[in-house]
């Protein structure tokens, strides 16, 4: 088949048409940053021939040297980047340059708004890489082959970013890919030698490949006629460099090369470890969560090398699920070149290394909490739904996560989660023993919640948590530095020393009173509740449902329902106020059928203060107009 019998023009995936024009929009102030991710590929190209050739020299076809250079043609307005790397053949053209195969991304896209401030940081969380291209160029050229193909099989792939693109079949000596860009008429700067190379040693001056320009004669100086190239980066890997060598805006450059992400990182930890195990790892905590987060199928994990050599992307072997937001790499002494996933899940040696670099992520994040209250609050509104799975997956370090949880309370004025365990023990009232908490589905249900009064009344703080995964959390934390938790819509009412003798007698006092209504109401709800009796923690409201210690509560059923699985039936108990106006009144009511009525209300009403969904709602209703129509009579 001759090479223009292969030449074809395709369309762009839908995901891929909407990111361009979104991104090349959002992102047109940062516009220089298409240099640092075409080098960043080219790089990473460079890398993965780098692995693949341990196995078979024959990829580098006689030449081994792995580069990148950047050719400036300002005459004709154009810039070209072009590494010495593994190269693509044409399905990996069509696949990597005209998709997106990235779970959630159509899910990332409906979130985007138009505001191009705000689609500018989700975009970045994105990572755009390739297509960044277009911001500048009118017009993107493709010339790849595949290391250890033939000359006539390389690719030659080109599109203005309008919806389509050619692919056909061209000759190329070289393997490798090489972009060139045909600059927009107002983007003539990025064809100039002198921006360029100040770009390179901005953005890529720590990448272990040499970045080369080539080198400008000045004067009498005669231009040879072969072009020479000079390095322009430093093409030392930055995490071999002492700490003290490395400053803090060569750190955030690097964070940008492994992660792709366009914000800096909030912190990062580069530590050397020699002795029975050897390896150096460089760790950062993201500035923004990434958009695929919550997709369980998503990439994560650390870039992993061996002595220096390019291993694999996203090897989650070394770090916890709860921890999948970590960037950075892992550099071993100890492990072999030809290293498998398989082999990773196997060894010792990986178990000793995940604990250690567990343990590193987390003293980080301790620090940052400590030193930095306001970057980590900044963190928290990221990662803390991430961080909250962490007592359930990791119990040696359960302790050290439970210092780094944060929660709204009732001491706070809106659902801003700020408290720490620690902040609240040190809040806790003289002769209280526990820390008390309330799960709910939203932040309204919780602060108005009946169970609540008690507490105000007596300035107790209470937690309030109403993500999703909070009552799985509380599950698996019973206790924090000696203290108990304890749910206040569960079991019975345990306010330790803080209530006097004279609260207790006057308790049991009012209790006598409407022993005879609690057990006629417990007759007539015997169907609906497990159990009806007098409370104490109401100050306000008349009654409130409460379930028994260990009972799943109405968050995780929610949970547990929305995923299709089947829930045990669970009765609650109704409490009720014995002081309230209204329960002294259903006390006195001496008509079977009017009591009748105003229990089942009272009951309906304390299901609905805590967000449940009533089995019978016309019922209630129309329980409530008959009530509405007497009183109006």
């Amino acid at each position: 088949m001759s090479a223009e019998a292969q030449k074809e023009t395709l369309g762009f995936q839908t995901e891929v048409k909407q990111l361009l024009h979104l991104m090349i929009h959002s992102l047109y102030s940062n516009k220089e940053i298409f240099l640092r991710e075409l080098i960043s590929n080219a790089s990473d190209a460079c890398d993965k021939l780098r692995y693949k050739a341990l196995e078979d020299d024959g990829l580098y076809e006689g030449q081994s040297e792995l580069q990148v250079k950047i050719t400036a043609d300002p005459e004709n307005n154009t810039v070209t980047i072009s590494d010495s790397g593994i190269g693509m053949n044409r399905q990996d053209v069509i696949d990597h340059l005209g998709t997106i195969a990235k779970s959630g991304t159509a899910e990332f896209l409906s979130q985007l708004t138009g505001d191009q401030k705000k689609d500018s940081q989700l975009i970045g969380q994105f990572g755009v890489g390739f297509y960044s291209s277009f911001i500048v160029a009118e017009e993107v050229e493709v010339v790849t082959r595949k290391a250890g193909s033939s000359v006539g099989e390389g690719v030659r792939w080109v599109s203005k970013g309008d919806g389509e693109f050619t692919i056909e079949t061209v000759e190329k000596a070289e393997r490798g890919t090489a972009i060139t860009l045909k600059l927009k008429a107002d983007e003539k700067e990025f064809s100039e030698d002198f921006r360029l190379r100040n770009l390179i040693r901005k953005y890529s001056d720590h990448i272990a490949v040499p970045v080369l320009m080539e080198k400008q004669h000045f004067g009498e100086e005669e231009k040879p006629e072969t072009p020479e190239f000079e390095a322009v980066n430093e093409a030392q890997a930055l995490w071999t460099r002492s700490r003290t060598e490395v400053k803090d805006e060569e750190y955030q450059e690097f964070y940008k090369h492994v992660s792709h992400d366009f914000a800096d990182p909030l912190s990062w930890a580069h530590n050397k470890v020699e002795g029975k195990l050897e390896y150096t790892s460089l760790l950062y905590v993201p500035g923004k969560a990434p958009f695929d987060l919550y997709h369980r199928e998503a990439s994560r994990g650390l870039k992993l090398y061996v002595q220096r050599v390019f291993i694999m992307d996203d090897a989650e072997q070394f770090l916890p699920l709860y921890l999948r937001f970590i960037k950075g790499v892992v550099d071993s002494n100890d492990l072999s070149l030809n290293v498998s996933r398989e082999i990773l899940q196997q060894d010792p040696n990986i178990t000793s290394m995940k604990s250690a670099l567990t343990k590193r992520v987390l003293d980080m994040l301790s620090k940052l909490a400590k030193n930095d209250a306001e970057k980590y609050q900044s963190f928290w509104n990221e990662f803390g739904n991430v961080l909250k799975e962490g007592p359930g997956e990791d119990f040696s370090n359960k302790e050290k996560i439970a210092k780094l949880l944060r929660f709204a309370s009732t001491n706070g004025s809106d659902d801003t989660q700020n408290v720490s365990l620690t902040d609240y023990i040190e809040r806790m009232k003289e002769g209280q023993d526990k820390i008390y908490y309330l799960t709910a589905e939203s932040y309204n249900t919780a602060k108005n919640s009946p169970h609540l009064e008690i507490f105000r009344k007596k300035g107790i703080e209470v937690l309030l948590m109403t993500d999703r995964i909070d009552e799985w959390l509380m599950s698996h934390l019973n206790e924090f530095d000696g203290m108990q938790f304890q749910d206040v819509a569960k079991g019975e009412l345990d306010l330790g020393d803080t209530e006097s003798e004279e609260d207790k007698k006057a308790q049991e006092e009012a209790a006598e009173k409407v022993e005879g209504m609690v057990e006629r109401t417990k007759e007539l709800l015997k169907e609906q509740v497990e159990d009806v009796r007098v409370t104490h923690r109401l100050t306000e409201s008349p009654a409130c449902v409460v379930l028994n210690d260990g009972e799943m509560g109405e968050q995780m059923r929610q949970i547990m329902a929305a995923a299709g699985q089947e829930i045990p039936e669970a009765k609650p108990i109704l409490e009720l106020n014995p002081t309230h106006p209204l329960i002294l009144k259903l006390d006195q009511e001496q008509d079977e059928d009017r009591f009748g009525e105003l229990a089942r209300i009272i009951l309906d009403q304390a299901m609905l203060a805590e967000g449940r969904q009533l089995k019978d709602a016309a019922s209630y209703v129309q329980r409530l107009n008959r009530l509405l129509l007497e009183l109006a009579g």
